[in-house]
């Protein structure tokens, strides 16, 4: 398929308007590689990593790509000065700023020539992240997998395309080309997809994690750790469960219980005490794909049932 030209395929100098999600462990350099290859945007999930452990992933994926790849960076991450400035030192193409206020860092970014995009699930933030800098938001819908807002995908992108004058680029229960074209019609430019990447046979997630995605239902997801703060969506398991009533109960145990069980779902497929992170769009994933399968299925049902032409370079306000 000929290559798709609009505001965000130019900003980002990509092949089609896809982007994978920044996923702490399942976004590794061998998916983000395969993502970008495949004429998207595939992002290292750095999540809580340290400055070293990041550069092993950089190096890595830039021994299996050289197409622009992208570094996703949540504001809660400890390390989060040491991996900036790595970002910078490694003149790493694209930077994704998320789970947070990033304004203090898109300057610094920018100024390095690192094209710098950010992570919202608020028309107030979206705005406030456009006047720092950033050059394009994604918002990101509560369907999604992971950390969420409380603001659906079809409110929040019709809201943002309406008031942005960057890019807007959808987020959070989109896994095919259906949802793609819905995203398109609110006013996004691009799409984000998390969960559609992990049903991939590039995705070095455990079999358990894949097979958990592709026999759920669209209602067999439950948010986590609303009481602590920071609400996530999780597969509905019998340890997501355990941890729905410890909330109720004692908070503390729950996010004790909850330290380490993304790693503990993404290395192990343990259903005990592992906290297999999916969105909604789980329900309409029904099997494992490559990679380039998954972009080329949502590229040709865009390109057959949505006028690309319209949406290209609106010079909204």
């Amino acid at each position: 398929m000929e290559p798709v030209k609009n505001r965000v395929t130019d900003l980002l100098k990509i092949k089609y308007p896809i982007l994978e999600g920044g996923m702490a462990w399942v976004g590794t350099a061998k998916l983000a590689a395969a993502v970008s290859n495949a004429g998207g945007l595939g992002t290292i999930g750095s999540g809580n990593m340290d400055a070293k452990l990041l550069k092993k992933q950089i190096d890595s994926i830039r021994e299996m790509t050289d197409k622009p790849f992208a570094v996703n960076v949540i504001m809660l991450n400890p390390h989060i000065e040491e991996v900036i400035d790595l970002i910078i030192r490694e003149k790493v193409p694209v930077a994704i700023l998320g789970a947070g206020n990033s304004s203090k860092y898109i300057p610094m970014l920018r100024e390095k020539g690192i094209t710098t995009l950010a992570v919202v699930s608020s028309e107030n933030l979206a705005k406030r992240l456009e006047n720092a800098g950033a050059e394009a938001i994604i918002g990101e819908g509560m369907e999604c997998g992971g950390h969420i807002g409380d603001v659906t995908t079809m409110v929040l992108i019709q809201r943002l395309s309406s008031m942005l004058s960057v890019p807007v680029i959808a987020a959070g229960g989109i896994a095919n080309g259906p949802g793609a074209v819905a995203a398109l019609s609110l006013g996004a430019e691009g799409i984000q997809m998390g969960t559609r990447f992990i049903a991939t046979y590039e995705c070095e997630a455990h079999e358990n994690y894949k097979e958990k995605i592709i026999s759920a239902g669209i209602r067999d997801t439950v948010i986590t750790g609303q009481k602590m703060g920071h609400p996530a969506r999780i597969i509905k398991t019998k340890f997501g469960k355990k941890i729905a009533k410890l909330e109720a109960s004692s908070p503390e145990e729950a996010e004790e219980a909850l330290v380490g069980s993304l790693m503990k779902a993404f290395l192990y497929g343990d259903e005990k005490s592992g906290s297999f992170m999916a969105g909604q769009s789980a329900g309409l994933i029904e099997e494992i794909k490559s990679v380039n399968e998954v972009i080329e299925d949502i590229m040709s049902y865009i390109l057959k049932n949505y006028d690309l032409e319209k949406n290209i370079d609106k010079g909204r306000k």
